[in-house]
């Protein structure tokens, strides 16, 4: 019996699951939606797919790094609980360490990425169905060269920096400590831009036009509200700007001038070439669970 496109369609909403899933079931079934259906859920995949509708916003936040790479990654899960499961911890080091390793481009190329004897796609329904919540491959960066990362709270932020640095100094003590200190101040103060000269032409517009309208909510006259817009900006640049950006472990310099000095004592040069910071679940919104709906859904 053979079958169309339609008919891997009909068997997607019915079952939730992929295409390729649904299409090697019907191959399988030779046409029959029936037994393909059967197959998907003998498979665990229809309940795989059922679970991934639902709301990842935990887990953790990891990284590896190595002499010339390295790779900040989040893997999320419907708890916390489960973002201590190691069997879960495992699944995301290992994944870590395929973007290190094979560099795929997104995470739709990790997830086709062999893990073993299986994809990564694979892998990942099968541990939830083992875990029994949804999980979710939810993004990673991977730098080249020097770098430096540092996972805070249990994995609940990840920052990775990279820096233009010669070979013998990355390995000195002094330079792991200012790499470890320029990865604490990106995950406590969070900047946007690395430095002025990267923050795009339509942002900063943007955010002139408010601070200028601030000034004039504020009754202050067109001449005298520009210079306010204009310290305001200069402000705006030391809070969101890294390198502009206070030092956290000494406010009187910023962390320009801090890696500058740092340089100087050890004869060199050191520059920042880009950072990268994770916090687990930001900008996933929650479900709020309603007790008396999934105890109607559990007896329905």
């Amino acid at each position: 019996m053979s079958f169309a496109a339609k008919d891997v369609l009909k068997l997607r909403e019915k079952t939730s699951c992929g295409m390729m899933d649904c299409k090697k079931a019907l191959t399988e079934a030779d046409g029959d939606a029936e037994r393909a259906t059967q197959i998907l859920r003998e498979r665990g995949i229809a309940v795989a797919a059922k679970k991934a509708g639902r709301v990842a916003a935990e887990g953790i936040v990891a990284a590896v790094t190595k002499p010339d790479v390295g790779v900040l990654i989040e893997i999320n899960s419907e708890t916390d609980f489960v973002a201590k499961n190691k069997e879960f911890i495992a699944f995301v080091d290992a994944c870590a360490e395929i973007v290190a390793t094979q560099n795929p481009s997104d995470v739709e190329a990790l997830s086709a990425c062999s893990l073993g004897t299986q994809s990564v796609d694979e892998v990942l329904k099968e541990k939830i169905l083992v875990i029994g919540e949804n999980l979710k491959i939810r993004r990673f960066a991977r730098f080249e060269g020097v770098t430096y990362s540092y996972i805070h709270g249990d994995g609940r932020i990840g920052v990775l920096v990279a820096f233009d640095v010669e070979s013998a100094v990355a390995s000195s003590e002094p330079f792991k400590e200012l790499a470890k200190d320029i990865a604490m101040q990106v995950a406590a103060s969070s900047p946007l831009w690395l430095n002025k000269s990267d923050v795009t032409p339509d942002v900063l517009e943007k955010e002139r036009q408010i601070l200028m309208n601030q000034a004039k909510n504020e009754g202050k006259p067109e001449n005298v509200a520009i210079k306010v817009m204009e310290g305001r900006i200069a402000k705006y640049y030391r809070e969101s700007c890294l390198l502009e950006q206070e030092f956290i472990k000494d406010p009187e310099i910023n962390v320009a001038k801090y890696i500058n000095s740092v340089a100087e004592k050890l004869g060199t040069k050191i520059r920042v070439i880009q950072f990268v910071r994770f916090e687990r679940g930001e900008g996933i919104e929650k479900r709020e669970d309603n007790f008396a709906e999934e105890v109607a859904g559990m007896l329905s």
